[in-house]
């Protein structure tokens, strides 16, 4: 009810029509149609393939998401980013629809929240006013304290590519104090084949490993990313064959 003008009763402000978080947010009401629309797809009724999907199913297309959203961001792609940035998204709400089904289940809520409280757990010097010197090693201290792990190598995931895992494994015993044993890990001799006489000696694929390591650890050291660097490399090499494949097509036969 609005007070009559003649009452000088001074009113209360009022909240913006849109208020960032409120339940008037469009972008709230985004997310939430988003997530409707994911569980009518996955619901009886809904589309017969994103029923028969299961976890396991989804991971090629969460992976190719993942990378198409890399290649969106690093040439510049913006309204390619938009749109990956999408369907990544889709891929959380699809996992998560499937798994409310499941035993021990868990809804996009549950994520959400989860994904909130790990984020000011992890930011006590912005949610607790605490002093912070290193925030790798106060990240990575929180983390290990939280899961419980016995070695800085756990959780790196295994299904990434070998040049990206090589530098995260660099990257976790770095920060963990253990650039001394990567350094001797890194110069010991590898063992392997032995040649005809008997004497030690390595495979030639041994030695690629090694020098294919030795230029992680040389991007680490200079703060690189070494496999973003290698898909810029290759980025410009494919420009060039293209580039050779229109000209021969061009050029009179």
């Amino acid at each position: 009810m609005i007070a009559p003008e003649a009452s000088a009763a001074p009113q209360p402000e009022q909240e913006p029509a849109h208020a960032p978080g409120s339940v008037h947010d469009p972008a709230t009401d985004a997310l939430r149609d988003v997530v409707a629309v994911m569980d009518r797809l996955y619901s009886p009724g809904g589309c017969p393939w994103d029923r028969e999907q299961t976890h396991e199913s989804l991971v090629r297309y969460l992976l190719e998401e993942a990378h198409e959203l890399a290649d969106a961001i690093e040439t510049g792609d913006r309204a390619g980013m938009r749109e990956e940035l999408g369907d990544l998204l889709l891929q959380v709400l699809f996992h998560a629809r499937i798994a409310s089904e499941e035993p021990d289940p868990f809804t996009v809520d549950d994520v959400a929240a989860d994904l909130a409280a790990k984020l000011v757990r992890r930011h006590p010097h912005v949610f607790a006013d605490a002093e912070v010197t290193d925030l790798h090693q106060q990240w990575d201290a929180i983390k290990k304290a939280e899961k419980q792990r016995s070695s800085v190598l756990e959780g790196i995931s295994h299904t990434q590519g070998a040049l990206a895992r090589a530098q995260k494994v660099l990257s976790r015993a770095g920060r963990g104090g253990l650039g001394d044993a990567v350094g001797a890990a890194l110069a010991a001799p590898s063992g392997g084949a032995t040649t005809a006489d008997g004497a030690a000696g390595t495979t030639a694929d041994e030695r690629l490993g090694r020098e294919l390591l030795a230029l992680v650890a040389r991007a680490e050291a200079d703060g690189l990313d070494a496999e973003a660097a290698l898909r810029g490399e290759l980025r410009r090499v494919e420009g060039e064959i293209i580039a050779a494949e229109t000209g021969r097509e061009e050029r009179p036969v």
